[in-house]
């Protein structure tokens, strides 16, 4: 059996141990003589595996107790709008910052259900910085304030949080959530769709804190009401029963066998070192992000020629290096690498940057 390495943005590689963990389960889980993909959510066993995940997602991120962690679906652009309809209740204003396509969508999204305000917008340089924020422009009585903490196409990461005073901090962590340890007590909301760094795709992870629930607009449709899903333990209807088996083997996985997420962020580090100090030295090959902003999930770098890229991109697919095109909107080489990715992956793939760049000088 040949595995290619896989530098998808997402949905995007799974631990191996965790695939074979759940090959072995496929068609009898732990005895009960059917798989998880067929089981009904509202049994005993199912009722484990929802409520283990759960227990496993506060352990390892340290989840304070005054949060309700729901299991959702409709990916983690849906919270685009279930954000304002359940915090923009009181002074109907938020504050966005534009650091992306996402937190675009998300601003375009909110500006339908409250009075939203750009703060600041790295669009200028094409979302290649995380820009510098002055608190004076901040909405004082705003119900929330909104950023993406990684963005997955530009390669940007907040290295330091924006201080929002009283006012709620939400944030799409989807392409970094596991990748390091989080205060979760300086945030309102964390969100993040599961398939960058936890599972398949159809599942999203809200962590709202409880004095934000029971306040959504009268207009908020029932699947959006936080006040709903937090009532029936993310069981309100059928939820993504699989998709969550799969988060709590991950979960497993971070715990068991890396070791947490101190240790996580260690290995994480790594390997964006190495891939970056690369970048840093090549006569060839470019990345397109500051150094204070660059994020140590997605890589996006360039040769500075569109046929080299091209011609890159066809190399390194066919060598088993796939899925490292970048994204439409920008063009050249994106190097997605997740928790999932071994140091290993990221090595071979600066072996095979430097052979490229020696034979195509």
């Amino acid at each position: 059996m040949a595995r290619v390495y896989n530098f998808s943005a997402g949905p995007s590689m799974l631990p191996e141990s965790v695939l074979r963990k759940a090959a072995d389960e496929m068609l009898d889980y732990q005895g009960s003589g059917q798989s998880v993909m067929e089981m009904s959510h509202r049994s005993k066993v199912y009722d484990g595996i929802i409520k283990e995940a759960e227990a496993l997602l506060r352990e390892v991120m340290n989840i304070p107790d005054n949060y309700k962690v729901l299991f959702l679906q409709g990916g983690a652009s849906s919270q685009f709008a279930a954000i304002p309809l359940n915090l923009s209740s009181k002074s109907g204003k938020a504050d966005y910052v534009i650091t992306g396509q996402w937190a675009k969508k998300a601003y375009k999204e909110g500006s339908r259900y409250c009075n939203a305000n750009v703060v600041a917008s790295s669009e200028d340089k094409t979302f290649s910085y995380i820009p510098k924020l002055d608190k004076s422009t901040f909405t004082p009585d705003a119900d929330y304030f909104y950023i993406c903490m990684n963005n997955t196409i530009y390669g940007t990461v907040y290295h330091e949080l924006p201080d929002t005073g009283d006012v709620p901090l939400v944030a799409d962590i989807s392409s970094c959530i596991l990748s390091r340890p989080m205060d979760v007590s300086k945030f309102g909301i964390l969100y993040a769709g599961a398939q960058k760094n936890m599972a398949p795709a159809g599942l999203t992870i809200v962590i709202v804190r409880e004095d934000l629930i029971g306040h959504a607009q009268d207009i908020c449709p029932t699947m959006f009401n936080y006040q709903i899903h937090a009532d029936n333990g993310s069981m309100f209807n059928t939820p993504p029963c699989y998709t969550i088996y799969i988060a709590k083997l991950v979960l497993e996985w971070i715990k068991n066998e890396v070791g947490g997420l101190d240790k996580m962020y260690e290995l994480n580090v790594k390997k964006a070192k190495l891939l970056y100090d690369f970048l840093d030295s090549s006569e060839m090959f470019k990345g397109t992000v500051v150094p204070e902003d660059r994020s140590l999930m997605n890589v996006p770098f360039v040769t500075g020629n569109d046929e080299l890229d091209a011609k890159f991109v066809k190399a390194a697919t066919e060598a088993g290096f796939v899925n490292i095109k970048g994204h439409r909107s920008v063009g050249g080489m994106r190097a997605s690498i997740y928790n999932a990715m071994p140091y290993e992956g990221v090595e071979k793939l600066v072996a095979f940057m430097k052979k490229f760049e020696e034979e195509n000088k």
